[in-house]
């Protein structure tokens, strides 16, 4: 294995034509492609120009020919309902094909947007790839999103329909999403012209005659639908991103290079062979949904676990072990933040011990930096490779990753590893100059991105230039920051702006986060740069302790002052943290930190659209108020 992922790396940049014409091999085409890297158009460049092909076709119907019908292709495990399902390749293709041709009765053809606002169910994946099967261009927006925002992204893609469930299910709650969409379309300039609605018992949605149509009956009385060809280039999906205007991103996702990408990544990154059975814990709301509950684990003829509920209350802690024991799980992919929830309720993982998990063999994480005291509680309870790895909504899939299928390396905590064959990564100075190694910089990646990553924004290449090309010419601006050291491992520390300039020192509160974590009493916590008169900004943490610990608050907080100042030293000014019960997060597990800084600088706070829980900004407004900060709020 030595060696093998220098040989492949260099390989990927420096031929990428044969690289990546092997990798296409794997993908069934109609009609080869005639260019597989078209560069007429620099920064816009495209790949596989003029290959036809048809993603659903590759996802289902040809594992079906080549004789795995009647494996599993798809288990739905609801921890809310109690119930799990299990779709061999056969009967998947079947039901995509039947909701195919409900779509197309209504009039959808290639081209054409359709809006999904679906929950975690078998249904959500189906739609999808009904889509896909046609042509049509997918737009999935999180189930349960509010109208206002959901109306957005109605006039931005003009779906001719929309597709939804009468409600979602979160903990202890039903959660109707009818009157959430009735809302938005009434908000929304565009209408479309019909909605589909996924009856399900827990609720019942209040249908308009002639707009509505009731799934099930639906889907009764249509013909199964063929598989549309369509070129390589044609867009699979738009997914909205949030932006930093009012007006959201979207990310346009395309047909040739993502199939390519994301087979290739099955395998390469995640050592993931055709039957195995892959969990990604996400949803498809987000990108990890998308790439790695549906798309990739089908292309490469895996059973994909579509999970509905929580890594904890739903019952316990031990529900992930649960999932893992009963499916035979091989790797699970999840948010770090979903691993230090189970770490606060269940500190020991005694509920770990109630399950025989020998069938899992990897933990990847990714969605967040993936502190290092969460890495080890996970290394040492599961006994297994905890990879971290970073990627965005933009790349759809990996950036930097260590490659269980290529060679493994040493993992070095704080580090996502190297960058992905493909993929040129680099650091550069305010002046667009290569730093050296081991200095902070932002991180940025070579053009020619990769095939699988997004080519433009939903009707705005202006603004695709603009915030992601324009600041470096000739690189794609990931928008983090880091450094990448002496062995070519990359360090992500913090979103651009989380790089804070206390007294001119560029500090990085990504690192204060991970000497935090590090104390024992602390099962999560976050760092911003809160607005200080004399040094500019200084950092503020905050702390949710583990469960069971009673000792007191402010001992604590000394403690973890004493550390930043051992571990990073009085230059990061650290002297300032509020233990609070639970941190504002975004519905994909991502702190709200921007939003935190703002209730503590006593700025206007508008309430995000992602948020999970609004309630917890008050408590957040009320911890600060006792430490000094928020004044503005009273």
């Amino acid at each position: 294995m030595a060696g093998r992922y220098a040989k492949i790396y260099r390989r990927s940049l420096e031929d990428p034509e044969g690289f990546w014409s092997e990798a296409a091999a794997a993908i069934h085409w109609e009609k080869r492609w005639d260019k597989l890297l078209d560069e007429s158009r620099p920064p816009f460049y495209r790949w596989f120009t003029g290959g036809v092909l048809n993603t659903c076709y590759n996802c289902l119907d040809r594992h079906v020919a080549a004789g795995r019908g009647q494996q599993a292709a798809l288990i739905y495990d609801s921890a809310m309902t109690g119930q799990s399902r299990s779709f061999t390749y056969a009967e998947l293709t079947d039901l995509v094909a039947r909701f195919a041709g409900v779509l197309a009765g209504q009039g959808v053809v290639k081209g054409d947007r359709v809006i999904l606002y679906m929950p975690m169910v078998p249904e959500a994946a189906i739609a999808m790839l009904a889509c896909a099967r046609l042509g049509a261009i997918h737009s999935v927006v999180f189930g349960g999103f509010a109208p206002a925002e959901l109306a957005t992204r109605l006039n931005d893609a003009r779906p001719k329909i929309v597709v939804s469930a009468s409600c979602g299910l979160e903990p202890g709650r039903v959660l109707p999403y009818k009157p959430l969409l009735d809302a938005a379309i009434d908000l929304a300039q565009f209408k479309p012209e019909h909605c589909i609605i996924l009856q399900r018992p827990q609720a019942r949605a209040e249908m308009k005659p002639g707009r509505d149509l009731d799934w099930e009956e639906a889907t009764a009385t249509a013909k199964p639908a063929a598989c549309v060809p369509v070129a390589a280039t044609d867009p699979l999906y738009v997914l909205y991103t949030s932006g930093t205007t009012g007006q959201p991103k979207g990310v346009v996702r395309d047909n040739g290079g993502h199939a390519v990408a994301l087979q290739w990544s099955m395998k390469n990154i995640y050592g993931i062979e055709p039957g195995e059975v892959w969990w990604a814990a996400s949803d498809v709301g987000w990108v990890v949904g998308h790439s790695y509950i549906v798309y990739a684990p089908l292309l490469q003829g895996c059973t994909t676990v579509l999970f509905e509920g929580k890594p904890v209350g739903t019952p316990d802690a031990g529900t992930y072990w649960r999932v893992i024991q009963q499916h035979k799980i091989s790797a699970l992919f999840t948010a770090p933040t979903a691993f230090r929830a189970i770490k606060r309720d269940d500190p020991d993982a005694k509920l770990l011990r109630n399950y025989d998990i020998r069938s899992f063999r990897t933990l990847f994480l990714a969605g967040e930096r993936s502190d290092p005291a969460t890495l080890e509680w996970a290394e040492t309870h599961l006994k297994v490779p905890v990879i971290d790895h970073w990627w965005q909504t933009e790349t759809g899939w990996p950036i930097v990753s260590n490659c269980m299928g290529i060679e493994p390396f040493p993992v070095k905590h704080g580090s996502p590893t190297k960058a992905v064959p493909g993929w040129d990564v680099r650091v550069l100075g305010a002046e667009g100059e290569e730093v050296k190694r081991g200095d902070i910089g932002a991180l940025v990646c070579k053009l020619p991105l990769p095939p699988g990553t997004f080519p433009t924004l939903w009707n705005a290449e202006q603004r695709f230039f603009d915030a992601y090309l324009r600041a470096y010419p000739g690189y794609y601006n990931t928008g983090d920051a880091g450094f990448i050291d002496e062995e070519g491992y990359v360090y992500v520390m913090a979103r651009t702006d989380d790089v804070i300039n206390v007294a001119g020192h560029r500090l990085s509160t990504g690192a204060m986060e991970e000497v935090l974590s590090a104390h024992p009493d602390v099962a999560e916590c976050a760092v911003i740069g809160a607005h200080d008169e004399l040094k500019g900004q200084v950092p503020l943490g905050f702390l949710v302790l583990k469960a069971g610990v009673a000792r007191d608050n402010r001992e604590i907080v000394k403690e973890v002052v004493a550390l930043v100042r051992e571990r990073i030293g009085p230059v990061a000014a650290f002297k300032t943290a509020a233990v609070v019960k639970r941190l504002p997060k975004t519905r994909s597990g991502k702190i709200l930190r921007a939003t935190m800084q703002k209730i503590a600088d006593g700025e206007e706070v508008k309430t995000p659209a992602t948020i999970d829980d609004p309630a917890i900004l008050p408590e957040i407004g009320e911890a600060l108020r006792g430490v000094g900060y928020a004044k503005a709020q009273d």
